[in-house]
């Protein structure tokens, strides 16, 4: 548990509406409390702040409560399956003051973190455009699980993956007024999408491509940013979706084959650690979380778009 593995932190409660799954969370933590009531967790004078990872459809009810009870919140990604909910969470957190941070865990990816200290440096150039790929094949059944439910998921896989490859992209771009791009569903018999194709512009005409796809039968996840200096490319994310790995192609002034630099990252997952530790640092130090609610409600924003396009919304 990533908490567990962040100096200081002490998780007191596991709530759960099944107390069995309540209590197998319990067991991670030493002294963690199960719990199946989330007004008695919200009402203890001792909770600072909570993670809320559960349905799409229930993140920002709970999180709202969460924020009206004064505490502070960690709350899944894609944090609502509405920009208005997400708006009307950053209402009451203005009203309260609690700091609320969306997880993207992906950017505390080693790759994606080394990445953007490159990206910063000027090592890029002027940055011409963003390629992005994340799929999944899903596995037998999957069209009858949550996910397939729009009243639960919000959507199919464009607010389940796409909405990291959107976030990435706008960690490394900035805002998109200009949003194109179509929404499908080939495969699997649900009522949401399996895959999504996006364009995305900068008011300077940088563009984000960006594709994400719940029948790409060998896991994949692949972004790649282009400046007119050089190219970094990061592949795969551990697990079923390999070794995750950067490289650095820098462009020669004679052009041709460029000067190449790759980093392995072979070991564990550390990016929940890493925002964890982000998220308490945000509490501790009073300070507007990087992954906060104004990016989040874009995100979301960008996804309304392409559902309304395609006929979701």
């Amino acid at each position: 548990m990533a908490l567990s593995r962040v100096p200081g932190a002490v998780l007191r409660y596991a709530c759960d509406l099944d107390s069995a799954r309540a209590a197998d969370v319990a067991k991670l933590a030493p002294g963690c409390q199960p719990i199946t009531d989330q007004a008695a967790v919200f009402a203890d004078p001792g909770v600072q702040a909570v993670f809320v990872s559960t349905l799409n459809s229930a993140l920002t009810p709970i999180a709202l409560a969460v924020v009206q009870a004064g505490k502070h919140v960690l709350v899944e990604k894609p944090g609502a399956i509405s920009s208005a909910e997400l708006r009307a969470l950053r209402a009451a957190a203005e009203k309260t003051g609690a700091r609320v941070r969306i997880s993207y865990n992906h950017r505390f990816h080693p790759a994606i973190l080394k990445a953007h200290e490159l990206f910063a440096s000027g090592a890029l150039g002027p940055l011409m455009f963003i390629r992005g790929r994340y799929g999944h094949g899903g596995r037998k059944g999957y069209d009858r699980e949550w996910r397939s439910d729009p009243r639960l998921s919000g959507g199919g896989e464009l607010i389940d993956q796409g909405v990291h490859l959107i976030d990435l992209a706008g960690w490394f771009m900035g805002d998109f007024p200009t949003v194109e791009g179509h929404a499908a569903t080939y495969f699997w018999d649900m009522k949401v999408d399996d895959n999504a194709f996006l364009s995305l512009r900068t008011a300077q005409g940088q563009t984000a491509w960006l594709q994400v796809s719940c029948t790409e039968w060998k896991n994949l996840f692949s972004f790649e940013i282009y400046g007119r200096d050089a190219k970094l490319a990061i592949d795969g994310l551990g697990g079923s979706y390999g070794v995750e790995r950067l490289t650095y192609y820098r462009m020669l002034p004679q052009m041709g084959p460029p000067e190449t630099t790759v980093w392995d990252y072979p070991g564990g997952d550390d990016s929940w650690a890493l925002e964890t530790q982000a998220f308490i640092d945000d509490v501790r130090l009073d300070r507007e979380p990087a992954n906060g609610l104004a990016g989040a409600i874009r995100n979301l924003e960008i996804v309304e778009t392409i559902y309304r396009k395609s006929g979701y919304l």
